[in-house]
Formats: C-alpha cells, structure tokens, sequence
C-alpha cells in the first residue's frame, strides 16, 4: 500500500515516514502545498496524510482538488486546531478523518489502516480469489487454507494482483505501486521479474493454479482465463 505524507514540519515528517516505512507501506512525502499536487497529479496512492497549514496553500484545498480528480486515495487530515470548526470544514471537504497533534504514531496507523480497509476491502477480513485467500490485517495468505510463507513483497505483489484480477499490469504500475515512485521510470524491471517468479513459484508449490500471465511488451495479468 502507498502513502503519501503531507507536512512542512521536518522531524515530524520524516518520523510518520520512518515509522510507516516500517510498518510496511511505501511511504512517500512533501513539504509543502506546490510539490503534494505535482505528486498526486502524477502518481496514484492509497491513502494521504495531509496537514492543513502548508507552505503555499492549504490542505483543505488539496482534499478538494482530489476529490475533484474522482481520487480513489483515503484522506487523512491531521492539523494542530482542535476546533469543531476545523475539524468540519476538513470532514465537509471530502476527508475521510481528522486527527489533532500531537498524536501517536499508533494511532495515525490504526486510522489508515481502517480507511484502507474500509475503502479497498469493504470491511472484508480476506480476500479471496479461487484457492488463494489473503489476509490483510496480518498479511497472511494460504492456499487450499494452507499458510503460505511470503516475503513483505511478495504479499503486496499477490494483493495487488488479485485486487486487479485480470487486467493487464503494466511493469511499470507494478514497480511504482509496491516500491514507490522512484522505481516508475527505471529501465530495467528484471528486480519485478524476480520477485514475481519466486512469488509464482511459492503459489504452485503450494498448489495454487498459475494466475500470473505475462503479457509481451506489456506487463502481467493475474488471471483464471
């Protein structure tokens, strides 16, 4: 999952990123109004962090450009007011939850991970596809309702799939989306060919059909056809 981090102050930014990255999502950020919507206009994210006073612009004004574009991503808006005011003219924008500062870490990652589940998931303790089920609260997945052993990669790769099932993906999407913007525009994507073939392997060794096709010249499509 990726996530975008909108925040002008540096120690702060910088320890949400830290502490998300662990968590296990691609986390990216900004520091001011100008360069978050060059990002969201370019790239695609799951959710976004965003802090109300920015450098050039506020953050209400980012929720109402996303919901413009028909944005898919989660919105978080995180501010030092603590008004009723503030906290409903963020709501009335468009964003899905307001969180005061201070704050923990903690709980800034129970809120996302509850927006994604709600908006990817519908509130689904697993997705399933055939005989592969996943898990997304702890990242598990089985086949047959056989444990499969995957790295953090590998999950994210099969989640990603399976919650675009058979349509084709391209290299490119697959680099951006699981390992962050930096990997869109690369040459070689032999580190996604990698990944994918141990993925496959590990499926149907575990007694999983292959889904993952590869579509010359374009990328892969996870698929039953």
């Amino acid at each position: 999952m990726k996530i975008l981090v909108i925040e002008d102050e540096k120690a702060l930014r910088e320890s949400i990123q830290e502490y998300l990255q662990y968590q296990g999502y691609v986390c990216e950020t900004a520091a001011d109004f100008l360069s978050a919507k060059e990002k969201i206009a370019q790239f695609s994210y799951d959710c976004i962090v965003a802090d109300i006073g920015l450098p050039y612009g506020s953050g209400i004004d980012l929720v109402r450009e996303m919901k413009w574009m028909e944005s898919k991503a989660g919105i978080i808006i995180i501010s030092a007011r603590n008004s009723l005011e503030d906290k409903l003219q963020g709501l009335e924008s468009g964003s899905d939850d307001y969180l005061t500062k201070p704050f923990h870490l903690s709980e800034l990652n129970a809120r996302i991970h509850a927006i994604l589940r709600r908006r990817s998931y519908e509130g689904r303790n697993e997705i399933s596809f055939n005989e592969i089920k996943l898990m997304p609260e702890s990242r598990q997945a089985t086949v047959n309702d056989k444990a499969v052993e995957l790295t953090e990669k590998e999950y994210h790769l099969l989640e990603y799939f399976i919650t675009n099932k058979r349509r084709v993906l391209k290299k490119s999407a697959i680099a951006e989306h699981i390992w962050g913007d930096q990997y869109a525009q690369v040459s070689d994507y032999d580190f996604i060919y990698t990944h994918i073939k141990n993925l496959r392997k590990k499926l149907v060794d575990a007694g999983s059909s292959d889904y993952i096709k590869t579509v010359h010249g374009s990328g892969y499509r996870f698929t039953d056809l």
